[in-house]
């Protein structure tokens, strides 16, 4: 087992690792950005090092910073966490180059997966179901346009690189089509440098579906469940639960026993998340996130299973140690994304934090570096706290949520927990009857 971990992130994922490892009896080196000297994680980290001004890409995404901070400090690996770098084949691949191990997949996996065309054709080799689309990129009007009449309107286009919604664009027409084809490829290049796009079939209601899967370096493969991520906010994830509503043990099994077989023939290794689109009882293959999520708690909470922990095992070379049959899955979870930013218009709310109560008592996980007096700098997202509750049903953990959201409180910024207290009221939601396009005629209609 390592001996020192090095946290190449910040915030509540970086305070989450620390906590796995001081757990397994594992010493933690926080790096850092000026703006981050009195983040929790920096505070309680066994070492820290300041690696650089407060712009992410002076400081969270240097990557020789990062390393040379690993070399200094001694340490055995690197976890990245998500956002920043977790994605980033290069630097895991220097990573490893350096005699580091790093939390997480291969770099070849990494860099598969990070290509959407490249992920489609890969799932579709392994066995996955996937949207119809285009056959690779398309390079210009009169492709988009020949490969829409094969689709069929309406259809998505996508970049091949990035994600958060950034390069998307819809069209139901040939018209809108050579309007969005511009749009999606000058947005795509602006925002990752890369203009490339692809095309899909759009689905009118579908819901998100995530599989959550753990793969160790012999060969063994389990699924730890779904979690339903349909509730977004142009394309960015609002509230998540665990089970979803909207399946059936059936299809659990189902899409679980089909992307542990897609894992194990692609030879993937750590945590990783298969996403699909959930339509009249089918189930389409979107994209892979070769690390861990945000929204990892809640299939921590239906399952027992510690995910950062399993990944330090599996990237420490230790096996999974169980097999599917021994997974079980009890009660509900839902997860609650605070951030710093006002309810109504979305505007980013950094300052001091005047004053702070988390809630408590049982089924209640609060994921934050909150504390009072801290200043939430203005430098990265806004997400500043994840409320995670859970329940013997649906019923009690939305109870017990409601009774969470009233007793939270955060002074001296905005957030959006008022949203959140809205939207669990609201029939729909209690009834779990949403898609991934609910969310956005809610916020219109209480703006």
């Amino acid at each position: 087992m390592f001996e020192k971990v090095l946290i190449a992130n910040r915030g509540e994922i970086a305070l989450r690792i620390h906590r796995a490892c001081r757990e397994m009896g594992i010493r933690t080196v926080a790096v850092h950005s000026t703006a981050d000297n009195d983040a929790m994680h920096v505070r309680l980290a066994d070492e820290a090092v300041c690696i650089g001004p407060p712009a992410a890409k002076d400081s969270y995404l240097n990557k020789a910073a990062i390393l040379s901070a690993a070399t200094i400090t001694g340490a055995d690996a690197i976890h990245p966490g998500y956002g920043f770098l977790s994605e980033n084949a290069d630097f895991a691949q220097m990573v490893e180059e350096h005699g580091f191990a790093f939390i997480g997949p291969t770099p070849e996996h990494i860099r598969m997966m990070g290509d959407k065309i490249t992920a489609k054709q890969a799932a579709a080799t392994a066995g996955l179901p996937v949207v119809p689309g285009s056959e690779g990129a398309v390079d210009s009007e009169e492709h988009a346009l020949q490969s829409a009449e094969k689709i069929g309107y309406p259809v998505l286009i996508k970049a091949t690189a990035g994600g958060g919604g950034k390069g998307m664009k819809v069209a139901r027409s040939a018209t809108e089509l050579r309007e969005a084809f511009n749009m999606a490829r000058n947005e795509a290049k602006a925002s990752f440098g890369n203009a490339d796009v692809y095309m899909e079939k759009y689905l009118g209601q579908p819901r998100h579906i995530e599989m959550q899967i753990l793969a160790d370096n012999y060969g063994a493969v389990v699924h730890l469940g779904e979690r339903d991520c349909s509730l977004q906010r142009r394309h960015q994830k609002v509230l998540e639960e665990a089970p979803s509503p909207a399946l059936n043990a059936d299809q659990r099994a189902q899409i679980g026993e089909i992307a542990c077989a897609a894992i194990a023939k692609l030879g993937y290794r750590n945590a990783g998340t298969i996403e699909f689109l959930f339509e009249n009882g089918e189930f389409y293959f979107i994209e892979m996130n070769t690390r861990l999520q945000v929204e990892h708690p809640i299939t921590e909470a239906i399952t027992g299973i510690d995910l950062v922990r399993e990944q330090i095992r599996i990237a420490a070379g230790a096996p999974l140690g169980y097999t599917q049959a021994d997974v079980r899955f009890q009660g509900h979870a839902i997860e609650c994304r605070v951030n710093a930013e006002d309810p109504q218009t979305f505007v980013p709310s950094p300052g001091r934090i005047t004053g702070y109560h988390a809630p408590g008592g049982q089924g209640v996980r609060v994921d934050s570096g909150l504390y009072a007096g801290y200043r939430i700098p203005p430098h990265y997202d806004s997400m500043i706290a994840k409320l995670i509750v859970y329940g013997n049903s649906r019923n009690e953990a939305l109870m017990r949520l409601k009774r969470c959201l009233g007793e939270y409180v955060i002074d001296g910024v905005k957030t959006t927990l008022p949203l959140h207290y809205r939207l669990i009221q609201d029939a729909d939601f209690v009834n779990g009857d949403y898609d991934i396009h609910w969310l956005e005629k809610f916020v219109a209609q209480h703006s």
